[in-house]
């Protein structure tokens, strides 16, 4: 069972607000999908276009957010990206073409890991402290990875929605006699879900198994009443949404966006932080002897 820690934050707030952009552009298509066409490329690089958009209204809130950027993603766009720095927000790992660590062997993944990671620090002064897979999909190796190349957390898993945890290592999903659980890493976990996250309800994509191009009232209505449940029912938590320049940068959504911030800034018990802010104050707060 997971063993949640709390973060310290600034000021008597209450809450943490983490927003995260996984800015994949042509990543994703072209390394996950093979996808090729004028058509299909088009469709991410739209992705640096809402990636402009976010920045302006980050601006405008004087919000610092947490970018997931593949290798690739830099080595195509290096001048957004370095305005991205520019701007105090953090830089984190997505592997390099988005690649899916399920597809990896362990030696791929972890030559892809450090490739990306080289990038990021060129660019930004520092290797990225946090980790996402693409597609969320861990291979059995990508933690243990994760953990040896010294990253402060990752923001891959679900088992809680509103509070960090200790990530485990050794567990055993046996068929039989019950499920086995491993044992506490010193790895930070900053939870995702798929239901606060634009690319199901938003994209035209058999990727999008939610059916895609959703009615942005209801997605926006969601996502404000999930954040709402925790203000009403913990004490003390983080909510994090995750999206993706090339799909809530479009016209309507980036609106949800907008309007999202407006209702959280409304409180004066919240406060938006970079998952690694986060991460560090949970970090500070365990004590491994």
């Amino acid at each position: 069972m997971i063993k949640t820690v709390l973060p310290d934050l600034p000021d008597s707030k209450r809450y943490a607000v983490c927003l995260s952009f996984d800015f994949d552009t042509f990543s994703f298509r072209i390394g996950r999908k093979n996808l090729q066409s004028p058509t299909q490329i088009s469709q991410s690089e739209f992705g640096n276009i809402g990636a402009q958009r976010i920045l302006d209204i980050l601006t405008k809130n004087s919000i610092k957010a947490t970018w997931f950027i593949p290798g690739y993603t830099i080595d195509s766009f290096p001048e957004t990206v370095k305005e991205i720095v520019s701007k105090g927000h953090e830089i984190a790992h997505h592997n390099y073409l988005h690649e899916t660590p399920l597809e990896l062997s362990r030696d791929e993944e972890s030559f892809i890991m450090d490739k990306s990671n080289s990038i990021i620090e060129k660019i930004s002064g520092k290797k990225a402290r946090g980790y996402r897979a693409p597609s969320w999909a861990l291979s059995e190796n990508t933690i243990d990875l994760v953990i040896e190349k010294g990253f402060l957390y990752d923001s891959s898993l679900m088992a809680h929605d509103y509070l960090p945890y200790l990530v485990r290592t050794g567990d055993e999903a046996r068929a039989d006699g019950g499920f086995k659980f491993g044992k506490d890493s010193g790895l930070i976990e900053m939870p995702i879900s798929w239901s606060l996250e634009d690319y199901p309800v938003f994209e035209m994509d058999e990727e999008a198994p939610g059916g895609g191009l959703r009615d942005a009232r209801g997605v926006e209505w969601n996502w404000t009443a999930d954040f709402d449940y925790m203000t009403k029912h913990l004490e003390s938590g983080v909510f994090t949404l995750t999206n993706h320049p090339q799909v809530i940068g479009r016209g309507h959504r980036i609106e949800v966006l907008e309007n999202i911030i407006d209702h959280i800034s409304r409180r004066d018990d919240v406060v938006f932080m970079s998952m690694e802010d986060v991460a560090k104050s949970c970090k500070s707060k365990v004590d491994f002897r």
